[in-house]
Protein backbone atom coordinates (compact mmCIF):
# COMPACT_ATOMS: atom_id res chain seq x y z
CA UNK A 1 0.00 0.00 0.00
CA UNK A 2 1.31 3.42 -0.95
CA UNK A 3 1.74 5.81 1.95
CA UNK A 4 0.15 9.22 1.81
CA UNK A 5 2.52 12.15 1.41
CA UNK A 6 1.14 15.57 2.20
CA UNK A 7 1.74 18.35 -0.25
CA UNK A 8 4.90 20.28 0.49
CA UNK A 9 6.76 22.95 -1.46
CA UNK A 10 9.26 21.76 -4.06
CA UNK A 11 12.41 23.86 -4.08
CA UNK A 12 15.85 23.68 -5.68
CA UNK A 13 18.99 24.31 -3.63
CA UNK A 14 22.47 24.73 -5.11
CA UNK A 15 24.54 21.89 -3.67
CA UNK A 16 27.33 23.51 -1.72
CA UNK A 17 29.92 21.69 0.39
CA UNK A 18 27.32 20.92 3.07
CA UNK A 19 24.86 19.37 0.60
CA UNK A 20 27.42 17.48 -1.49
CA UNK A 21 27.21 14.29 0.65
CA UNK A 22 23.41 14.30 0.23
CA UNK A 23 23.75 14.44 -3.56
CA UNK A 24 26.44 11.72 -3.46
CA UNK A 25 24.13 9.43 -1.47
CA UNK A 26 21.14 10.09 -3.72
CA UNK A 27 23.40 9.44 -6.73
CA UNK A 28 23.69 5.82 -5.60
CA UNK A 29 19.93 5.41 -5.94
CA UNK A 30 20.02 7.15 -9.33
CA UNK A 31 22.78 4.86 -10.62
CA UNK A 32 20.87 1.84 -9.31
CA UNK A 33 17.75 2.96 -11.20
CA UNK A 34 19.76 3.57 -14.37
CA UNK A 35 21.49 0.18 -14.12
CA UNK A 36 18.33 -1.35 -15.59
CA UNK A 37 18.85 0.63 -18.80
CA UNK A 38 22.63 1.06 -18.94
CA UNK A 39 23.90 -2.19 -17.41
CA UNK A 40 25.85 -0.56 -14.56
CA UNK A 41 26.93 -3.01 -11.86
CA UNK A 42 28.13 -2.03 -8.40
CA UNK A 43 31.83 -2.27 -7.57
CA UNK A 44 33.19 -4.81 -5.08
CA UNK A 45 32.29 -2.47 -2.19
CA UNK A 46 28.63 -2.47 -3.29
CA UNK A 47 28.67 1.11 -4.54
CA UNK A 48 27.90 2.28 -8.04
CA UNK A 49 30.59 4.32 -9.71
CA UNK A 50 29.76 7.80 -10.94
CA UNK A 51 33.06 9.21 -12.21
CA UNK A 52 31.64 12.46 -13.53
CA UNK A 53 29.73 13.41 -10.36
CA UNK A 54 32.63 15.36 -8.75
CA UNK A 55 32.78 17.57 -11.86
CA UNK A 56 29.37 19.02 -11.00
CA UNK A 57 30.81 20.44 -7.78
CA UNK A 58 34.25 21.47 -9.03
CA UNK A 59 34.10 22.43 -12.71
CA UNK A 60 32.86 25.80 -14.00
CA UNK A 61 29.75 25.52 -16.16
CA UNK A 62 28.39 22.57 -14.16
CA UNK A 63 25.94 22.64 -11.28
CA UNK A 64 24.39 20.21 -8.82
CA UNK A 65 20.99 21.12 -7.41
CA UNK A 66 19.21 19.36 -4.56
CA UNK A 67 15.47 18.92 -5.01
CA UNK A 68 13.79 19.47 -1.66
CA UNK A 69 10.26 18.37 -0.86
CA UNK A 70 9.51 20.52 2.15
CA UNK A 71 12.63 19.97 4.24
CA UNK A 72 13.34 16.45 2.96
CA UNK A 73 15.77 15.64 0.14
CA UNK A 74 13.62 14.63 -2.80
CA UNK A 75 16.21 14.16 -5.54
CA UNK A 76 18.73 16.10 -7.58
CA UNK A 77 19.45 17.73 -10.92
CA UNK A 78 22.86 17.95 -12.57
CA UNK A 79 23.32 20.56 -15.31
CA UNK A 80 26.22 21.49 -17.56
CA UNK A 81 26.96 23.90 -20.36
CA UNK A 82 27.40 22.29 -23.77
CA UNK A 83 29.92 23.62 -26.27
CA UNK A 84 27.09 24.65 -28.61
CA UNK A 85 25.71 26.96 -25.89
CA UNK A 86 22.76 25.02 -24.53
CA UNK A 87 22.43 23.97 -20.92
CA UNK A 88 22.09 20.21 -20.58
CA UNK A 89 20.25 18.35 -17.87
CA UNK A 90 22.85 15.63 -17.42
CA UNK A 91 21.05 13.74 -14.66
CA UNK A 92 17.68 14.09 -12.99
CA UNK A 93 16.51 11.97 -10.08
CA UNK A 94 13.45 11.93 -7.83
CA UNK A 95 13.14 9.45 -4.95
CA UNK A 96 10.56 6.74 -5.54
CA UNK A 97 8.20 7.89 -2.77
CA UNK A 98 7.72 11.20 -4.62
CA UNK A 99 7.35 9.89 -8.17
CA UNK A 100 4.05 10.36 -9.96
CA UNK A 101 3.09 13.09 -7.48
CA UNK A 102 4.16 16.12 -9.55
CA UNK A 103 7.44 16.68 -7.67
CA UNK A 104 9.63 15.87 -10.66
CA UNK A 105 7.46 17.98 -12.95
CA UNK A 106 7.68 20.98 -10.61
CA UNK A 107 11.44 20.58 -10.20
CA UNK A 108 12.09 20.15 -13.93
CA UNK A 109 10.04 23.21 -14.86
CA UNK A 110 11.75 25.26 -12.13
CA UNK A 111 15.14 24.30 -13.56
CA UNK A 112 14.14 25.22 -17.12
CA UNK A 113 12.68 28.55 -15.98
CA UNK A 114 15.71 29.37 -13.82
CA UNK A 115 17.91 29.93 -16.86
CA UNK A 116 15.97 31.13 -19.89
CA UNK A 117 17.63 30.02 -23.10
CA UNK A 118 18.49 26.88 -25.04
CA UNK A 119 18.28 23.52 -23.24
CA UNK A 120 19.25 19.97 -24.20
CA UNK A 121 17.90 16.93 -22.35
CA UNK A 122 19.07 13.37 -23.03
CA UNK A 123 17.38 10.13 -22.00
CA UNK A 124 17.28 6.46 -22.94
CA UNK A 125 14.17 5.57 -24.97
CA UNK A 126 14.09 2.18 -23.19
CA UNK A 127 13.33 4.12 -20.00
CA UNK A 128 9.72 4.65 -21.05
CA UNK A 129 8.83 6.69 -17.96
CA UNK A 130 11.70 9.12 -18.61
CA UNK A 131 10.82 9.39 -22.32
CA UNK A 132 7.19 10.24 -21.52
CA UNK A 133 8.20 12.57 -18.66
CA UNK A 134 10.71 14.63 -20.66
CA UNK A 135 8.49 14.98 -23.72
CA UNK A 136 5.72 16.20 -21.42
CA UNK A 137 8.08 18.65 -19.71
CA UNK A 138 9.28 20.03 -23.06
CA UNK A 139 5.68 20.59 -24.14
CA UNK A 140 4.75 22.18 -20.79
CA UNK A 141 7.74 24.51 -21.05
CA UNK A 142 7.51 25.64 -24.69
CA UNK A 143 4.46 24.04 -26.28
CA UNK A 144 5.25 22.22 -29.53
CA UNK A 145 8.41 24.31 -30.13
CA UNK A 146 10.97 21.58 -29.40
CA UNK A 147 12.91 19.07 -31.47
CA UNK A 148 14.07 15.54 -30.82
CA UNK A 149 16.97 13.59 -32.28
CA UNK A 150 19.06 10.53 -31.49
CA UNK A 151 22.80 10.62 -30.94
CA UNK A 152 25.33 7.95 -29.98
CA UNK A 153 26.21 7.81 -26.28
CA UNK A 154 29.60 9.55 -26.02
CA UNK A 155 32.72 7.69 -24.89
CA UNK A 156 33.79 6.28 -22.49
CA UNK A 157 30.38 4.54 -22.46
CA UNK A 158 30.33 0.93 -23.69
CA UNK A 159 29.79 0.69 -27.44
CA UNK A 160 26.73 -1.57 -27.09
CA UNK A 161 24.52 1.09 -25.49
CA UNK A 162 21.55 2.28 -27.51
CA UNK A 163 21.63 5.87 -28.76
CA UNK A 164 20.54 8.67 -26.47
CA UNK A 165 17.40 10.57 -27.36
CA UNK A 166 17.88 14.34 -27.07
CA UNK A 167 15.24 17.02 -26.72
CA UNK A 168 16.17 20.58 -27.71
CA UNK A 169 14.11 23.55 -26.61
CA UNK A 170 14.51 27.24 -25.89
CA UNK A 171 12.79 28.71 -22.85
CA UNK A 172 13.65 32.28 -23.87
CA UNK A 173 11.88 32.43 -27.23
CA UNK A 174 10.61 35.95 -27.81
CA UNK A 175 6.95 36.65 -27.14
CA UNK A 176 6.28 33.31 -25.49
CA UNK A 177 4.59 32.92 -22.16
CA UNK A 178 4.75 29.74 -20.16
CA UNK A 179 2.59 26.88 -21.42
CA UNK A 180 2.29 25.56 -17.88
CA UNK A 181 -0.32 26.98 -15.49
CA UNK A 182 1.13 28.29 -12.23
Amino acid sequence: MRSTIDSAPVTLWPADTELRPVIEQLAQFYRHDMSEFLGHLPAADGRFGFRSLPLFFDEPGREALLIRYGTAPGGFVLTRQLTEGATSISAFFVVRALRRRGVGRQAALQVLRSRPGPWAIAFQEANESAAQFWRGIATAAVGPDWQEETRPVPPPAPANLPDDHWLFLNTAAKGRSSHEPE
